[in-house]
Order: structure tokens, then sequence, then C-alpha cells
């Protein structure tokens, strides 16, 4: 009897022992493919807090909590089932998904620089053309969140994709885990890092009034400072838009064979190393993201291009197409 119980403990801690050594691989490739989506994550939280913008401060959050109900929604619902049975039927679907992934934030990434360039008549979609208002403010919320999970589903799907390419070796439930951990540990960090950025103004108000001077003076650095800092967090965000999809076309077309990029752009990274060998890896790097980013701008544009000369008037035919097509049904009856 005694004996039964040991063997029976003997199995239960050998199989916590099995458990926490999964749990450990799986936290160890979530970390891992959380940083590959590093790029992304930056991008996304220096797009969401604009969605905020414009509302009472009693709003801000709850604001920000609905979109990231919706990001969760997206990543746990939709993308996950969606990446596992990609993994189980098609896995050499991955690569060119995320090729394509990259081509969109290399179109995102050129379009924002583009609008620094050559800056568009933004339309208030809050007002109509005369200045009247034409949607309440639940409804300008409502639009707005809905807005925000849209543009979140293409990044959280780049961050997911990115994440499955990584864990592909893994087991069925193991992919599941990890991507499990990388969509719930990077929906906290990115909303709850704009939580913290949409009210710091107000928080530096409330500081501002503080009797004692360097509270005060914090509480006026965060209120001028909040500015400067979401440009630079806004430019942060384009650049590492360019070069995480500059980085998977390279790292994508060296997978099929055309390695002459990337092999280029590795000798050049470990030239600039070689020059100042204290700061190798920093140099290494930030030459790597450059050259990525300057390629993930000409792809970027490439497909702005390819956008207007043939998507916009293939659609624009078909249009005309249908419409003289239900003219044409309406004379005969």
């Amino acid at each position: 009897m005694s004996s039964g119980l040991f063997a029976l403990l003997d199995d239960v801690a050998a199989l916590a022992k099995v458990a926490a050594a999964a749990l450990d691989d799986a936290a160890a490739q979530a970390t891992k493919a959380g940083a590959k989506a590093a790029g992304i994550v930056i991008d996304d939280a220096a797009v969401t807090p604009r969605y905020a913008v414009g509302f009472a401060a009693e709003r801000e959050l709850p604001i920000i909590w609905k979109i990231a109900l919706g990001s969760l929604k997206n990543k746990l619902i939709f993308l996950l089932p969606a990446a596992l049975v990609l993994s189980l039927v098609a896995p050499w679907a991955i690569t060119p998904l995320l090729m394509a992934g990259g081509a969109y934030l290399c179109f995102e990434g050129f379009e924002k620089v583009y609008e620094l360039v050559v800056p568009h008549a933004h339309h208030d979609e809050a007002t109509g053309e005369g200045g009247t208002d034409i949607l309440d403010s639940k409804e300008l919320e409502d639009q707005k969140i809905a807005g925000a999970i849209k543009t979140d589903f293409i990044l959280s799907a780049e961050i997911m994709a990115i994440t499955l390419s990584g864990v592909t070796a893994s087991s069925f439930w193991m992919q599941a885990l990890v991507l499990a951990v990388v969509g719930l540990g990077m929906t906290i960090l990115v909303y709850g890092v704009v939580a913290l950025i949409v009210k710091a103004d107000d928080a530096g108000v409330a500081l501002a009034r503080s009797s004692i001077l360097p509270v005060r003076l914090l509480g006026r650095g965060l209120v001028t400072g909040m500015p400067p800092f979401l440009k630079l967090l806004s430019a942060v965000g384009t650049a590492a838009m360019l070069w995480v999809g500059g980085g998977i076309i390279i790292h994508g077309l060296a997978g099929y064979g055309l390695a002459g990029i990337e092999h280029a752009i590795h000798a050049v990274a470990a030239m600039v190393g070689k020059a100042w060998p204290a700061l190798a890896g920093l140099l290494e790097w930030l030459t790597t993201a450059a050259a990525s980013a300057v390629f993930g701008l000409a792809v970027g544009g490439l497909c702005l291009v390819g956008m207007h000369v043939i998507v916009e008037p293939m659609l624009k035919a078909r249009r005309g197409s249908g419409t003289k097509t239900t003219a044409a049904e309406a004379d005969r009856h």
C-alpha cells in the first residue's frame, strides 16, 4: 500500500518536472519570439495612443481597455487557431505570408515617411464639409475603437506569424502555448505602456500642483515633455515598421535561395563592427537595422506605386463594369 503511494508520488513528481521543463521551454521560446516581434510592438505602442486623443480624460482608459480586449480577441480567438491550422495544413505558406506582412509594414512605413515629405490634407471624420457635427461622442468613440482594432489585427497577425515561424519545430501543444503566451504578454505590454503614455500628461498636471518643488518640476517636465516624446515614439515606430518589414523580406528571400542582399548587409555590418570593437555588437545591429529599413523603404515605395498604377485602376475598372452592368439590367427592365 505504502509502496504504491510512493510510486504514485514519484510519478506525480516526474510529471511535475516534465511540466516545469515544458513551461520553461515555452517561456524561453516565447521570450525569443517576442524579441523578434519587438519592432512591431514598438509601432503598435506608437500608433495606439492617437485613438484616445480628443476625448474627455475620463474616457481615455476605457477606450484603451476596449482596444486591448479587441486586440486580445484578435490574437487568441482568431489568429492563434488560424496559425495552428496553418502550421498543420500548410507550413510552407508561413514564409510567404510573413513576407506579405513584411511588405505591408514597408508600405505603411513608406506612407508615413511620404506624409512627412509631402503632407496630405486630412479629413476630420467627426465633421462634415461645412464643419457641422455628423457624429456624436459615442459614435465617434465606437468608430475610433473599431479602427484601432482593425489596425491591431494586421500588427497582431504579423506578431503571431513571426512567433509561429520560430516554433515550427516544436510540438502542436508547445506551439499553442507559446502563441498564447506571446499573444497575452504582448497585449499586456503594449496596452499597459499605451495607458501610461495616455495618462502621463494628466499625472503631470496633478504633480505640477504639488507644494514640493522636485515633484512640481517633475510634473511640469511630464506636461512639456509628452508632445515631443510622442513625436519621437512615432518616428521610432515608423523606423521599426521599415526595419522589421525589410528584414522579414530579406530573410525570406534568403530562404528561397536569394541570399545576396542578406550576405551583403552582414558583410557591411561586420566591417562596421570591426572598426569599433568595443561597440561591435551594437554597431552591427544598428547597421543591419538601418540597411533593412532602407530596403524596406524601397519595397514600400514599390508597393505604393503598385497600388496607384495597378491595383487602383483595376478596382476602378471593376466598379465601372459593375455600374454598367447594373444600368444595362435596369434598361432591360
